[in-house]
């Protein structure tokens, strides 16, 4: 089993940045797969970032890479997601969500989520 809780989200101005993170229960945070997904108003929820568990490989949604970057510390059994020049259709509620398989978190359907926080940016 893995709990997560996301913290970090707020109301930005576009062009501004924020620093997303997610705290994992569990003994066994370094063999997950960890990423970010969003979901704006009226939208699918959609994958943002991904990481392996051990940090080598990441992957992006075309729309956020060279803005975003994922990373974690299986130390603190945490994964960050740093965004950068953020812009207003980045608004949404964005997800940690957790699987042994980073195939899994890649097609929408990880094993675990965490509740969400949101995320607003202004024009």
């Amino acid at each position: 089993q893995v709990r997560l809780v996301e913290s970090g989200g707020g109301l930005v101005q576009a062009g501004g940045s924020l620093r997303l993170s997610c705290a994992a229960s569990g003994r066994t945070f370094s063999s997950y797969a960890m990423g970010w997904f969003r979901q704006a108003p009226g939208k699918e929820r959609e994958f943002v970032a991904g990481i392996i568990w051990s940090g080598g490989s990441t992957y992006y949604a075309d729309s956020v890479k060279g803005r975003f970057t994922i990373s974690r510390d299986n130390a603190k059994n945490t994964v960050d997601l740093q965004m950068n020049s953020l812009k207003p259709e980045d608004t949404a509620v964005y997800y940690c969500a957790a699987d042994l398989h980073i195939g899994r978190l890649r097609d929408g359907v990880p094993g675990y989520w965490g509740q969400g926080t949101q995320v607003t940016v202004a024009s």
